[in-house]
């Protein structure tokens, strides 16, 4: 039986990792010892909880109930042992701040707005899709599509976005965008998180026109991000959320091309750990982008 005044922490921080990696090999990569040696620990903590937390079948496992039960504490304990850690790291230095965001947002709208910030050279950038776990990757702030990845966290909404058309200043497109061939409009994968398909069709009906262009033609991307960097090459016509072109649009190298489509059917927002709510540094950077967000409309300064 577990002593709990002795707890076997090693033991613990090997079902941890086989948990979450799914496998006692992957595991022992990440700890930096054999899988035999997880195994041997996880057998250890099964004997003294008298419980089985593993099925094994074969080289793989999956957790019984009792692991299931486990896990979540396990995980958020040593979640917080190794924030507790970082912070002790980080406070002989200079508050850094880290921001992550979704790639389109971070490259097309908070790098640019960052020239009116007057401590971006202390933060740390992270572009990557959701959900992300933050307190595991150590981020003090994530500007997010929705809330709904990132629950018991302080959220603020940013801004509610809406598409519109944009082509390459140089490009010879026609102003009309019913004049656009079927052939120019680059045709976007937007991701499940989205939670619609925004397309050609529904934009046109948006606009009040009757215009279903072929799917079987036109560039084909994977996200917003990709299609906005083929539209400033030349490479056709893209539809993209309003303010993640603002900045291309004030500085010509993109031009809209017809009037405004629908709402996207979520806002984007700010996150960030409730740990995070005393620390001067992530306060700061999150009222600028709060007030930033909520000028003219959220567009870039």
């Amino acid at each position: 039986m577990l002593n709990p005044g002795h707890l076997p922490l090693n033991a613990m921080r090997a079902f941890e990792v086989a948990a979450r990696t799914g496998s006692f090999k992957a595991a022992g990569v990440e700890l930096g010892v054999s899988a035999a040696a997880v195994s041997q620990q996880v057998k250890a903590l099964e004997q003294q909880l008298d419980k089985q937390l593993f099925h094994r079948l074969g080289n793989r496992i999956s957790l019984t109930d009792a692991g299931r039960t486990l896990y979540p504490s396990v995980d958020i304990a040593f979640t917080s042992l190794r924030s507790a850690a970082r912070s002790l790291q980080d406070a002989p230095r200079r508050a850094r701040v880290v921001i992550s965001a979704l790639p389109s947002l971070c490259e097309h709208w908070l790098m640019p707005l960052l020239r009116a910030y007057p401590q971006s050279a202390h933060l740390d950038l992270h572009s990557e899709e959701d959900p992300v776990d933050l307190a595991r990757a150590g981020i003090d702030l994530r500007l997010a599509y929705g809330a709904e990845h990132y629950p018991d966290h302080v959220i603020d909404p940013l801004f509610t976005d809406h598409l519109v058309a944009v082509a390459a200043r140089a490009t010879d497109h026609p102003e009309d965008l019913q004049e656009i061939p079927d052939a120019a409009l680059i045709h976007t994968s937007w991701g499940r998180d989205y939670g619609i398909e925004p397309d050609w069709a529904q934009h046109f009906e948006a606009l009040g026109l009757r215009r279903y262009p072929d799917q079987a033609v036109g560039l084909r991307v994977a996200s917003s991000a990709m299609a906005l960097s083929a539209a400033r090459i030349g490479l056709g016509v893209a539809l993209a959320p309003s303010r993640m072109v603002a900045d291309a649009l004030c500085r010509g190298e993109l031009r809209q091309i017809g009037g405004n489509g629908r709402s996207l059917p979520r806002p984007y927002v700010l996150v960030m750990p409730n740990a995070r709510a005393r620390n001067r540094a992530v306060q700061d950077a999150r009222a600028f982008l709060l007030a930033t967000a909520s000028e003219a409309g959220g567009g870039v300064p």
